[in-house]
């Protein structure tokens, strides 16, 4: 993404919010070295490039910023702007914040928002209330997404690890947001207190109306962690069975062996042994191999409504094969049913990586 093709779009909108700003020279700065940067590490260096070509006054750097990013594609490209902000901004608070709200529409002010809440947490969050009510969609997600205990690609907020009632403001405003977009950054919030104070989270998700569609959408997802691991609250907060009664039958691999880049497929039946209809969660889990020690993912499948007596089929396809969040390794993998959490029988396969 930051390549030489956008440095030359960026220099000539820099250019024209700022004619003392030459494209030129400016392009030349920010592709030096370019080749030996990460993605992260590029969007940095033109951060340090900005900052070398920009006035000195960081009010005016804001407002050449502001009508920049208007002339630019959104997305990702345009961390950058909020970036600067945490950069160079922490000394105008007030400025900097208004800048953060202005910019998320473009792409996402996150990542940037968490440094002035490592600065002054206090009085950030005090604004990020704010901004929860704000008729912007994208400022009021920043509201949840920056201030996430566990946002992922940044720091812990240890503070709202500690004490997670210091966000609780903000996700009470937003329990009912009609935005898809807002309501995914409130139940990530959510979740993230699932992994450090499951009884606090669940006792807030109790007090609300789950009659409410869109709380309720919330209310799932933020769930969705307890319930793979079988969290009896949780299960016991949607009317899930907590007392499994059923059998795993006919669990079978398409193959014992693969390369990586292969497929697995297998298939199973769901047969019920209680005399009572059961609400149930239906997942698999795939166990790594790794150099030292194994790593687990679960991967949801259905959720259904099992009748006495009866059986459910399913099937299901994996492929195998490197991302930039997993690498594999050679050995003996597992995948086990789960059932609300609970095991009902597992099979092997060996991965060969060549």
């Amino acid at each position: 993404m930051f390549n030489r093709n956008f440095y030359e779009r960026l220099a000539d909108a820099l250019h024209q919010a700022h004619n003392n700003i030459h494209p030129g020279k400016f392009i030349k700065d920010a592709v030096k070295n370019l080749d030996d940067m990460s993605l992260n590490q590029r969007l940095r260096n033109t951060s340090i490039i900005m900052k070398k070509h920009f006035p000195d006054d960081f009010l005016k750097s804001v407002s050449i910023m502001e009508k920049t990013i208007t002339m630019l594609p959104k997305g990702y490209t345009t961390l950058i702007f909020p970036d600067f902000v945490a950069l160079y901004g922490l000394d105008n608070y007030d400025a900097s914040l208004d800048a953060l709200a202005f910019f998320t529409s473009f792409g996402s002010s996150e990542f940037a928002i968490r440094e002035f809440l490592k600065r002054d947490f206090s009085r950030t969050i005090k604004v990020m209330e704010t901004w929860a009510k704000d008729k912007n969609h994208h400022v009021r997600r920043l509201a949840s997404e920056g201030s996430r205990p566990r946002l992922p690609w940044s720091f812990k907020l240890d503070e709202v690890i500690q004490n997670p009632r210091l966000t609780r403001n903000i996700i009470e405003q937003l329990k009912t947001d009609e935005t898809l977009y807002v309501r995914k950054s409130v139940a990530n919030h959510l979740n993230d207190f699932s992994k450090d104070h499951p009884a606090y989270m669940l006792k807030v998700l109790g007090n609300w109306d789950g009659a409410n569609p869109d709380t309720a959408w919330i209310m799932k997802h933020a769930c969705r962690t307890l319930i793979k691991k079988g969290d009896k609250d949780a299960l016991k907060l949607f009317s899930f069975e907590q007392n499994v009664k059923a059998v795993l039958a006919n669990l079978a691999l398409s193959r014992k062996t693969l390369k990586l880049g292969d497929t697995l497929e297998f298939h199973f039946d769901i047969c019920s042994t209680s005399k009572a209809p059961q609400k149930l969660v239906i997942d698999y889990r795939v166990h790594y191999s790794r150099k030292t020690e194994s790593s687990s993912k679960v991967f949801k499948l259905k959720e259904v409504v099992l009748d006495p007596g009866s059986r459910i089929s399913f099937s299901k396809r994996q492929v195998f094969r490197d991302f930039s969040t997993r690498k594999h390794y050679p050995g003996t993998h597992t995948v086990e049913i789960l059932v609300n959490g609970q095991v009902l029988g597992r099979e092997e396969f060996e991965l060969t990586v060549v």
